[in-house]
């Protein structure tokens, strides 16, 4: 196993690593809206949607891959009424690129955002 960890994203919050690349897979922690600085992005759905998305990349580039090498994502959000809002943003990311997806509406997320979102993907070599 190799930990990823790039000054690009978020640092950790807890006992975890960013990611964890094993057998050309990289399974990514859960992205928030923190930038990289460690700040809080507050604000509407979309705006930490997109900083989520930043974290995602630079975890995703740390580990040699990109988000069109995205096999499955998992969307924790705190009020699926944002869902199609969220589901605009995700889109742009991926373009024609679909991988797997489960979301699922959660009661609370670490810092009270209003979404967090998780990856794995084949790592380039």
């Amino acid at each position: 196993m190799n930990y990823v960890a790039t000054d690009k994203a978020a640092a950790a919050i807890g006992p975890y690593s960013q990611g964890v690349v094993s057998g050309g897979i990289l399974y990514s922690s859960g992205q928030i809206p923190l930038t990289a600085a460690g700040e809080l992005v507050e604000g509407t759905i979309s705006e930490q949607t997109h900083q989520v998305f930043s974290n995602l990349k630079a975890v995703l580039a740390e580990a040699g891959s990109s988000f069109g090498d995205v096999i499955k994502t998992t969307v924790f959000i705190k009020d699926m009424n944002d869902f199609a809002e969220l589901n605009e943003i995700y889109a742009t990311y991926f373009g024609d690129h679909k991988p797997a997806r489960s979301t699922v509406e959660v009661a609370r997320l670490p810092k009270d955002v209003k979404v967090e979102i998780e990856v794995i993907a084949k790592v380039n070599q």
